[in-house]
Order: structure tokens, then C-alpha cells, then sequence
């Protein structure tokens, strides 16, 4: 257990409450203050306190990847999600539940403390909410600033630079490092077929839990052949779901490693339109689908939607990173996890997930930086499969 300590300053806001929604979140150390990870993004519509609670979230992810094992003190000028996270007030809204167990499941039990401080005491959380909020309103991501390394108490600060000279300097952009060490790989693989995968039919989380077939079968080994050739990989995670356990484990026999399960690679829970066609769906539940289309916040009849998708995916992500830090893991997963990994390293917005194909047993690959930045160096390689 760290004795580390970590300080979270997390705020949210909504432009109309509900309207245009956005949260920021930064995290210091707990001794010097140094500013170690700042965290923003515009979230479409929403209340002000969903907004907040998405910021508390990110910033105890962003807490998380730099020390998993940190003691962390999160400050908020929101009485209602100091109130409710502590315990001491009622979690009464639908809507806040689900966040509020999101946020409880980054740290165990006991290595967060919550603490509520003024508006005035939360400014940068506040800005950067602001900041994303703007970017979304302009059409656009908001991205990280670079930040400045610490130094010891023994060094003394850099000047500030001029405003003039602030403002002319450009900006990074996103994916752009210097010597930031090396980088860690999610090789990204998609299980092999199943019977339900040539009709293209929803199979998710809340199906059958089907095997690979016979050709699914065939192509695991192939790509376990493919891998093992490589021989790059260091550790083998995969989905809990069955096609991607045995898809993985025909990996790592080859590779000589051992199998880790992780619940969040699981793919999307689809409802009722498990084992459905797409046509199907649209005869029987044509409302549904297109509220689903048009909205990542939208779940099937007893599903889930990509947004929720989405959170548990970067979640089990930022644990994967903090445990495998410069490593190249293999993570054996399913069709959204890979495309919600790939679609936030691009920084692009929840509709890029209608607009990737990814096929059975193909391979991606991301890399992430110290810096926080992330960079797509493979997407849907099938050429193991060929020949």
C-alpha cells in the first residue's frame, strides 16, 4: 500500500441545466501541490450535477493511473456529490446512482475522503469544465495543455512568461511527445467468429455467451501463430465472455502466459436485441433504434448504452496502464471495447463507433505516452488470416 497522497479538485456545469454540459478535474500531489493530470470534457446534454459527478469520476481515473494504491482527498464545491459520496446524504435520483457506484469502484473502500471548499478554491476545475464546454460548442475536443514538471523544493520556479509571449506560443497538438519513455501497447484483438457472427446478429453481454465455432476456432490459432511470431507481447487480459476466453487462451498457450480476466473488456449488453439482426431490430423496435443511433446515452430495451460502455472500457483501461506501465499487453476483447479504445485515443466524438469496421480475429494496436497522450499505430488487420 502507498503512502502516497493525492489531491482531486473535480466541477462540472451545464449551460441550461439540463443544456450544453462539460466537467473539469485536475489532480495535485498531496505535498507539493504540483498539478499532475488535468481532465475536461464536453458530455452534450445533461444537469449540472451529472456534470459534476463525471468530473469526480475522471479525476479519480486520472488519480488512479498515476498511483492505484494512493490515498486520495477529493475537493468539490458541489455540497450534493461531497454529501452523497460521504455517505451522509441519501443518493435519491436514478440518474446519480449509477455514477456515484462508478465512482466508488476506482479506489477500494476507505482511500478516498471527500472534502467540500468554495467556488472560489476550485477555479482551475471550473475553467477546465469551462474550457470543454466551449470546445464542444465550437465543434471540437478539448485537449490537455502540456503541464510542467515538478521540481524539487530545492530548485526554484521559472519565470512567467509574458501574456503576449503566452499567446503567441502554439499549442501541442494531441499525440505530439517528446522523450516521454516507453510507451505502452494494447495489442487490440477481436474474438474469432461465432455462429452469429456471419448474419451479423447483436451478441453482447446479455446473450447465450456463445462459443467460437469451428471457424472461430481456426482463427484463433492462426492469429495465436501470428502472435507468437511476433513475440512482443508480455501479458495476456481478456473479456470474460467466452469467445474471447477461448480466443485468448489459444493466444497465451502459444505464448507461454497466463490468461487475466477483466470484467470491463465484456462487450455491450444489447437487451432484447440480443441474437437479433440489425433488420430485425428496426422491424420490432424501430423507436428504439433510432434513439439508440442518435444518442450514445441511449440503451437497447435492458441494455446498455456506449456511453456506460464507454466508462467501464476507460476505467478498466486506466488500471491495465497503471499496472503495465512500457509493457505490450494483449487485451482479447470484442467489436465496442476495441472501437471505444480506438475512438479515445483519436479524441473523436461517440458517433466514430458507426464509422469503423472491425472484423472477426483482426488485430489493432494503441499506444499510450507517460504525458497522457495516445497514438493508433494499427487498425483491423486481418492479413494473419489470409492464405
Amino acid at each position: 500500500m502507498s503512502d502516497r497522497r493525492l489531491v482531486v479538485e473535480a466541477d462540472g456545469g451545464s449551460r441550461g441545466n439540463p443544456g450544453p454540459a462539460g466537467y473539469g478535474a485536475v489532480v495535485r500531489d498531496g505535498d507539493t501541490g504540483h498539478l499532475l493530470a488535468e481532465a475536461a470534457e464536453y458530455i452534450g446534454r445533461a444537469t449540472n450535477n451529472v456534470a459534476e459527478y463525471r468530473g469526480l469520476i475522471a479525476g479519480l481515473r486520472a488519480a488512479h493511473a498515476i498511483d492505484p494504491d494512493a490515498r486520495v482527498d477529493v475537493r468539490m464545491d458541489s455540497k450534493l456529490v461531497v454529501e452523497q459520496m460521504s455517505g451522509r446524504w441519501k443518493i435519491k435520483h436514478p440518474d446519480m446512482r449509477p455514477l456515484a457506484a462508478e465512482a466508488r469502484s476506482v479506489f477500494p473502500a476507505g482511500r478516498v475522503a471527500y472534502a467540500w471548499i468554495p467556488r472560489e478554491r476550485n477555479k482551475d476545475a471550473d475553467r477546465l469544465a469551462n474550457e470543454a464546454m466551449d470546445a464542444g460548442k465550437a465543434g471540437r475536443q478539448w485537449e490537455p495543455r502540456p503541464l510542467a514538471p515538478a521540481r524539487t523544493a530545492a530548485e526554484p520556479a521559472a519565470p512567467a512568461a509574458a501574456p503576449a509571449a503566452q499567446e503567441q506560443a502554439p499549442a501541442r497538438p494531441a499525440g505530439w511527445s517528446g522523450d516521454v519513455g516507453t510507451a505502452t501497447t494494447f495489442v487490440l484483438l477481436r474474438h474469432g467468429e461465432t455462429h452469429l457472427t456471419p448474419e451479423k446478429r447483436f451478441s453482447g453481454s446479455g446473450g447465450s455467451d456463445p462459443e467460437l465455432s469451428d471457424r472461430g476456432l481456426w482463427q484463433a490459432e492462426r492469429t495465436a501463430e501470428a502472435l507468437a511470431a511476433r513475440g512482443t507481447v508480455q501479458a495476456v487480459v481478456s473479456s470474460p465472455l467466452k469467445r474471447a476466453r477461448q480466443t485468448a487462451e489459444a493466444a497465451a498457450a502459444r505464448l507461454g502466459l497466463d490468461v487475466r480476466i477483466d470484467e470491463g473488456l465484456r462487450e455491450t449488453d444489447f437487451g432484447a436485441w440480443e441474437g437479433l439482426t440489425f433488420a430485425e431490430v428496426q422491424e420490432r423496435y424501430p423507436a428504439e433504434l433510432d434513439a439508440w443511433l442518435a444518442s450514445p446515452k441511449a440503451a437497447p430495451p435492458g441494455g446498455e448504452s456506449f456511453a456506460a460502455t464507454a466508462r467501464r472500457v476507460a476505467l478498466s483501461r486506466d488500471k491495465l496502464l497503471a499496472r503495465h506501465p512500457g509493457r505490450t499487453v494483449l487485451l482479447v476483447t470484442h467489436v465496442t471495447p476495441v472501437k471505444t479504445l480506438v475512438r479515445l485515443a483519436l479524441g473523436a466524438p461517440p458517433e466514430a463507433l458507426f464509422r469503423m469496421e472491425l472484423s472477426a480475429a483482426s488485430l489493432s494496436a494503441v499506444q499510450y505516452y507517460a504525458d497522457g497522450n495516445a497514438s493508433l499505430r494499427l487498425l483491423n488487420d486481418t492479413g494473419h488470416l489470409r492464405g
